[in-house]
């Protein structure tokens, strides 16, 4: 490991080094820009410090070590969840500690002052799960001996309460309130009767509607990532899925296409929209319909609860939903409608009053 720092001849200084990064790779490369000779020299022991597998380096150092090796592994979108909850809601706190010296305590203070905050319990979960995985790497690849969220325990819950959904008959009034704007009618549509996610939607392109097998094709999700539109696969492997849509559906849909202009097979059917477009269309669609208020994703809940009153098996669901497991249907997305539970009241009644007459007729037998 050495290094030289230089003087420009426009007054500024740069650093030219080699180093060997944690995967015994051998480098060589160079920084230029520095005001001063100190400052070039302190950006390299900054930067050996990074690089060395030493857990005495701050958090907010192992950050930048942890991120470079997770950006080439991570979709965009993913690292980027990652990096907000990083920069927000763990370097100010552990920025300047090192890694070392960051105990069980520190973090229960921590938790402490975010539970404060009135943070939703999945959001407090998903942070400290974020805190745990980078001191899990830490202990694997950086020689920390232990992780301190294992002993600081963890906050939040991995489940959300139980979100609302709608009828088919709060749909119907929902879909007439937005039949004004016919690209949010027919969005809805296809949210609410296939269950795909929102993001899946925003990707569907001409190409995913087959309307001689009554089919349709998800691939590719949508997000909009500081300003630029990515297209990328979709969530897991079990999200890439032919799904099976009504013949009125498929007339909707078809109707909508022929809306469009020029529209070529590789043409989006909602480009120019996006996730906040079809917020703002439900929030007005609920107000005018006078139904509960619910968000897009919860038009998929929709799905999967009037499926399970038709009498779908669980893993017909899933699959139909994208689920990697089956759990996840049950646990998240199958809410008995109250029908259902008033028809569990009505039978387990048949079953009661049947015992009891049965215990009386029994009762007289022995009289």
């Amino acid at each position: 490991m050495s290094c030289t720092a230089k003087k420009d001849p426009n007054g500024t200084w740069h650093i030219q080094y080699r180093w060997t990064d944690w995967t015994g790779t051998k480098k060589k490369s160079q920084k230029r820009g520095f005001k001063t000779k100190k400052e070039a020299e302190e950006w390299y022991a900054h930067f050996m410090t990074q690089q060395a597998a030493d857990p005495t380096m701050t958090f907010e150092d192992f950050w930048e070590v942890y991120k470079l090796d997770m950006e080439k592994r991570l979709r965009k979108t993913t690292m980027k969840q990652k990096e907000y909850i990083v920069k927000d809601k763990l370097l100010p706190y552990f920025g300047k500690t090192p890694i070392n010296e960051i105990s069980a305590p520190m973090i229960r203070k921590w938790q402490g002052e975010l539970l404060q905050k009135g943070f939703k319990p999945t959001y407090l979960k998903t942070i400290n799960n974020q805190l745990s995985c980078m001191f899990n790497y830490a202990v694997n690849f950086y020689d920390l001996r232990s992780n301190p969220c294992h002993k600081a325990g963890s906050m939040g819950k991995s489940k959300a309460d139980e979100r609302p959904f709608w009828t088919p008959e709060e749909f119907q009034k929902f879909s007439d309130a937005i039949i004004d704007k016919h690209d949010a009618w027919i969005g809805f549509q296809i949210l609410f009767w296939t269950g795909i996610r929102l993001g899946e939607l925003l990707a569907l392109r001409v190409s995913d509607i087959d309307f001689e097998k009554g089919t349709l094709i998800v691939d590719e999700s949508y997000t909009r990532l500081d300003g630029e539109d990515l297209i990328t696969p979709p969530k897991n492997e079990s999200s890439i899925r032919v799904i099976t849509i009504h013949k009125e559906l498929q007339d909707g849909i078809k109707e909508y296409i022929e809306t469009l202009y020029r529209p070529h097979p590789s043409t989006r059917l909602f480009a120019g929209r996006t996730k906040r477009f079809f917020e703002h269309e439900m929030e007005r669609g609920c107000e005018l319909a006078g139904v509960k208020k619910i968000t897009p994703h919860c038009a998929r809940h929709s799905q999967a609860s009037l499926l399970y009153a038709c009498g779908f098996e669980s893993l017909e669901i899933a699959r139909r939903l994208g689920h990697a497991k089956v759990t996840t249907t049950i646990e998240t997305y199958c809410h008995p409608s109250m029908d259902a539970q008033e028809r569990i009241a009505d039978k387990l009644g048949e079953v009661d009053r049947r015992n009891s007459n049965g215990m009386r007729e029994k009762s007289k037998e022995e009289a």
